[in-house]
């Protein structure tokens, strides 16, 4: 009886966690985007090898964490653009 072989972390899924973890610490804009990027390269990579890699979970854990800091990225600034432009205005009014 032999030993099935260990599956490999795939490493675009370590990757994708490590840039998922930069953006919210030391990168933001680049580690989220890298995230986004190897996430969905590492899943790609995953499903075509029919089992022989692992690391599905670090895939979307990085996905999750770039796309959420994209989405309050965007947020911000759009809360940012509004609170000043109805700002400017309301002083256009008082003027």
């Amino acid at each position: 009886m032999s030993i099935p072989a260990p599956r490999q972390t795939s490493s675009f899924a370590v990757v994708a966690l490590v840039a998922g973890i930069l953006g919210w610490t030391l990168l933001p804009l680049l580690g989220s985007l890298c995230a986004i990027i190897f996430g969905h390269m590492a899943r790609s990579e995953i499903r075509r090898s029919n089992g022989q890699l692992d690391g599905d979970g670090l895939a979307i854990a990085g996905l999750v964490m770039g796309w959420l800091l994209v989405v309050l990225g965007i947020v911000v600034v759009a809360a940012f653009l509004l609170f000043f432009g109805g700002l400017a205005w309301i002083a256009a009014l008082n003027s």
